[in-house]
C-alpha cells in the first residue's frame, strides 16, 4: 500500500506541474505544447529563440513534455476550459480523433493573406492529413518515415548493385545474407514492427479503412505481412532474438538498419558511415515503394482566452516556421515545407533523399484509421512473438481482428483511443521524440 500512496502523490505532483506550465504568465505570449523531449527538443527551442529574437507582437512560450503526458492531458483540459494551450503540435493519426471530439477549432477562417501556407508549398501527404471533409484542421511541420540505413561499405562487399535503382527488395537482402554467410555479419536488423507491418501490408494491398468500427483485419494482406518477416528470421536473414540491432550497426555487424528517420540522430553523433534509402520492397519499381509515415502537424484546441489578435499570431509563427526550417532538419527531421530544397545544406543532407521528386514523397504513406491506436496497440503486445515463432499466423491475424473490434466497440467515440501511446511510443521513450 505504501509503494501505491507514493506512486499516486507523485502523480499527484505531475499534475500539478502540467497544470502550472500550461498557463503563461505573460497573456500576450503564444503557449505552445509540443512532445519534443527528446535531442529534437533542443533544436526547437532554437528555432523559437530565432523567431522570439524577431521581436513579433506574440512570443512563443515553448512547453515540451512526454506525450502520454501531453495526450493524457488534452481533452481533459479543453474540456475544462483552463490551461489550454494556444498551440500544439500532435501527431497525424490523431488530428480526426481530436477533430471528431469537437476538440479543435478549424484554421479555415485564420488563412487569409497567408497565401504560403497552401498545398503546393507541402509535402502533400503531410498537407492532406490536416484536410478533413474540406475544412483544415492541422498544419504540417514535418514528414517522418521509416526508411532503411545502410552500411555503404557493408553494402559494397556483399552487393554492390542493389542500389543501383535506389530501392532494396527483400530478394536482394537475402542475396547480401548469401554473400556474407560465414563473415559474421547479418543482413537485416529488427527493430520496430509497428511500421515494418504497415508498410508490409500496404505492399501486400492492405488498406485500413477511414473511420470503421468494424475494419477487416484478418485478411490475405495481415497473414503475408507477417509470414514475410517470420520467413526472414527463420531463415536466418535478421539479427537473433536478443540481440540490439543498432549496436551490431554502429560496429559494422550490419548491412540493412531498417529504423525511423528520427533516429539519425543516434548515427550523426557517432563515428557511423551510413547511407539511407526506401525501407525494404517487394517490388524493384520504385513507383510502387511504401514507406510508413507520419506528421508532427500544429493544431489549435478550442480556447476562449485565444482571441482573433493572438490566433493570427499563431498563424504568423507557422508562417514563419515555414520559411525557417533547416534548424528542424538538422534534428534529423524531413520538414514539410518544400521551401528547404532550395537550400543546399538540406539537399545534401541524406533524408533529403525523400523529397526528392514527387514519386518519393508519394512513398510516405501516413495510415490515418481513426482507431490506429488500436491496431498498433495490438501491434506493438504481439508481432514479435509472431516473428519469433511463439504465436501462429494465422491465429495472429484472426486475434488481431477480434481485439481491435473489442476495443472498438468498448469505445464507440474513439475518444479512448486517445489516450493509447502512437507512434514513437515503443521506443521514444528511449530512443527520441519522432
Amino acid at each position: 500500500m505504501l509503494k501505491r500512496s507514493v506512486k499516486i502523490a507523485a502523480l499527484g505532483m505531475v499534475g500539478l506541474v502540467l497544470s502550472a506550465c500550461g498557463e503563461s504568465s505573460n497573456p500576450n505570449e503564444i503557449t505552445f505544447w509540443n512532445p519534443f523531449t527528446g535531442p529534437d527538443g533542443e533544436n526547437m527551442q532554437a528555432i523559437i529563440d530565432e523567431y522570439n529574437s524577431t521581436d513579433p507582437e506574440y512570443p512563443i512560450n515553448n512547453i515540451s513534455m512526454a506525450e502520454g503526458d501531453m495526450y493524457s492531458r488534452i481533452p481533459t483540459v479543453v474540456n475544462s476550459g483552463s490551461g489550454i494551450p494556444d498551440l500544439n503540435i500532435v501527431h497525424a493519426e490523431r488530428v480526426v480523433q481530436f477533430k471528431d471530439a469537437d476538440l479543435l477549432t478549424s484554421f479555415d477562417s485564420y488563412l487569409d493573406g497567408y497565401d504560403n501556407i497552401s498545398e503546393e508549398n507541402y509535402v502533400s501527404e503531410a498537407w492532406n492529413i490536416g484536410d478533413i471533409d474540406g475544412e483544415r484542421w492541422g498544419v504540417p511541420l514535418d514528414i517522418h518515415t521509416f526508411v532503411l540505413y545502410y552500411n555503404p561499405s557493408l553494402v559494397e562487399q556483399y552487393g554492390p548493385d542493389v542500389l543501383d535503382d535506389n530501392v532494396v527488395t527483400f530478394d536482394e537482402i537475402r542475396e547480401v545474407a548469401a554473400a556474407a554467410e560465414g563473415d559474421g555479419v547479418t543482413a537485416l536488423g529488427l527493430t520496430w514492427m509497428r511500421p515494418t507491418f504497415y508498410s508490409l501490408f500496404a505492399q501486400h494491398g492492405g488498406e485500413l479503412p477511414e473511420d470503421s468500427q468494424s475494419p477487416d483485419l484478418n485478411t490475405d494482406a495481415t497473414i503475408n505481412a507477417l509470414q514475410h518477416y517470420v520467413d526472414l528470421y527463420e531463415d536466418g536473414i535478421t539479427n537473433e532474438e536478443g540481440t540490439d540491432p543498432l549496436q551490431m550497426f554502429l560496429t559494422d555487424e550490419l548491412v540493412f538498419w531498417p529504423e525511423g528517420i528520427w533516429m539519425q540522430n543516434e548515427l550523426i553523433n557517432s563515428e557511423a558511415d551510413y547511407g539511407m534509402v526506401h525501407f525494404p520492397q517487394i517490388s524493384d519499381d520504385e513507383s510502387e515503394a511504401v514507406n510508413w509515415a507520419s506528421s508532427h502537424q500544429f493544431v489549435m484546441f478550442n480556447n476562449d482566452d485565444r482571441d482573433e489578435e493572438k490566433t493570427q499570431g499563431v498563424i504568423d509563427f507557422i508562417d514563419w516556421i515555414r520559411d525557417n526550417s533547416i534548424e528542424w532538419a538538422r534534428a534529423g527531421q524531413i520538414p514539410a515545407t518544400l521551401q528547404l530544397l532550395e537550400d543546399q545544406e538540406y539537399v545534401d543532407m541524406p533524408q533529403s533523399f525523400f523529397v526528392e521528386t514527387e514519386e518519393r514523397q508519394d512513398s510516405m504513406r501516413i495510415f490515418d484509421y481513426k482507431y490506429y491506436g488500436y491496431t498498433s496497440e495490438w501491434l506493438d503486445a504481439n508481432v514479435f512473438d509472431v516473428v519469433f515463432g511463439r504465436i501462429d499466423v494465422e491465429e495472429a491475424a484472426a486475434d488481431f481482428e477480434r481485439e481491435v473490434h473489442d476495443m472498438i466497440d468498448q469505445d464507440s467515440t474513439g475518444l479512448e483511443a486517445l489516450q493509447q501511446d502512437e507512434d514513437e511510443g515503443a521506443e521514444g521513450e528511449e530512443e527520441t521524440d519522432e
